[in-house]
């Protein structure tokens, strides 16, 4: 399912929005254990670092932590443990297809609720290079002093 409006976000990869041009956006099911859900609600997750990879005709997200849940017990849990998102056959194959391509990464861009259910919006992003992040961090600072002139102007 193409990517629809978000309700109530729990957590944010800010990080992948600096390294990566995303191109597309999917809302998908993620499978987790009832302490994971508990732990992810209560904003005890990390998506920096994470990524997504097609295996076996599965979606797989990989090195999303989630830290375990203080009233579980927490023998053998893995924090960064795979974990499959839920898609469609054909959405499967096609993203199988964009990440075989040279320079397209599964990216889970945010978690949050919709209807009560955890979900994750996954992009496929391409890296950007060096000087394109410098673009961006010059028109950050371009962009907070021409604000800045124009709120001491107006005083």
């Amino acid at each position: 399912m193409k990517a629809a409006v978000l309700s109530h976000l729990l957590a944010k990869n800010k990080k992948a929005y600096f390294d990566y041009e995303i191109l597309e956006k999917y809302v998908t099911g993620i499978v987790l254990t009832g302490a994971e859900v508990k732990s992810i609600k209560s904003g005890h997750v990390q998506l920096k670092g994470s990524f997504a990879a097609v295996v076996g005709g599965r979606v797989i997200v990989d090195h999303m932590h989630i830290s375990p849940y203080k009233c579980a017990p927490i023998e053998g849990y893995e924090p960064t443990r795979r974990r499959e998102l839920l898609l469609r056959k054909k959405e499967i194959e096609y993203l199988s297809g964009m990440s075989v391509q040279q320079g397209f990464t599964l990216i889970p861009l945010e978690l949050f609720l919709k209807k009560g259910l955890i979900k994750v919006l996954l992009g496929i992003g391409r890296g950007k290079k060096q000087h394109d992040k410098r673009d961006v961090l010059k028109k950050r600072a371009i962009t907070k002093e021409i604000n800045q002139g124009l709120k001491n102007f107006a005083r």
